[in-house]
């Protein structure tokens, strides 16, 4: 039987699915596994949850830059914050589609992960993204305009929905099966579990969660 695929959920937005990106790589290519990379609006994912993201609270934006900058030295990968941050990812995001990039979906999200994370660009702006996907030896203007078709648009919503309809609430995520994974600092258990070894006891978690709230937050 062959190996399970691990799916990759991710949106440009996330210093933390940057990091996750050469690392879930890595583990895949050592398992001799497919990596299946889904871009996903993550303000849409918040949204459907009532939250805001972590660059909307000062006190937190401030903490994970001071995480990524750490992380970034453990790992000893390159790290800088794209010019603007937040932005717009939507450009981004269906260039990254299969129904955009087609064969060549690694090597656009890779060109624009460097891009934003590693050479500092806006990952917001098309001439920018032009310009990373060319120097990859990909025709920038060509994927851009099929990005922007109302196909693509509808891709990208599919692809969220189909996300939030799994349980995905957050990215990075990674689904492996039916277990879904939360977090850069989770592909040890990502790997566990491509092994058949995770030690989850899924009854145990059914029974945790019928128990009742005796008090809830006003909002």
């Amino acid at each position: 039987m062959a190996a399970r695929p691990v799916e990759f959920f991710f949106d440009f937005l996330s210093p933390y699915s940057y990091f996750a990106w050469p690392r879930v790589r890595a583990l895949c290519a050592r398992r001799g596994v497919a990596l299946d990379l889904r871009p996903v609006l993550f303000a849409a994912l918040l949204d459907h949850a009532g939250q805001r993201g972590p660059a909307e609270i000062p006190a937190k934006r401030a903490w994970l830059l001071t995480d990524c900058v750490r992380l970034a030295a453990l790992y000893g990968v390159p790290f800088t914050f794209p010019r603007h941050h937040p932005f717009n990812p939507l450009h981004a995001l269906r260039l990254a589609l299969p129904e955009v990039s087609g064969e060549r979906q690694a090597d656009v999200v890779d060109a624009l992960w460097e891009a934003g994370w590693v050479n500092g660009m806006d990952l917001g702006a098309t001439d920018d993204l032009a310009a990373a996907l060319d120097a990859r030896g990909l025709d920038g203007r060509t994927l851009l305009a099929r990005a922007s078709k109302p196909s693509a648009k509808d891709a990208l919503r599919r692809a969220t929905d189909d996300a939030i309809g799994r349980g995905v609430f957050g990215v990075p995520t990674f689904i492996v099966g039916d277990t879904l994974f939360w977090g850069n600092d989770r592909l040890e258990h990502v790997e566990l579990a491509l092994e058949g070894r995770d030690p989850l006891d899924r009854d145990r978690v059914r029974e945790l969660l019928g128990r009742t709230a005796s008090a809830t937050r006003r909002r």
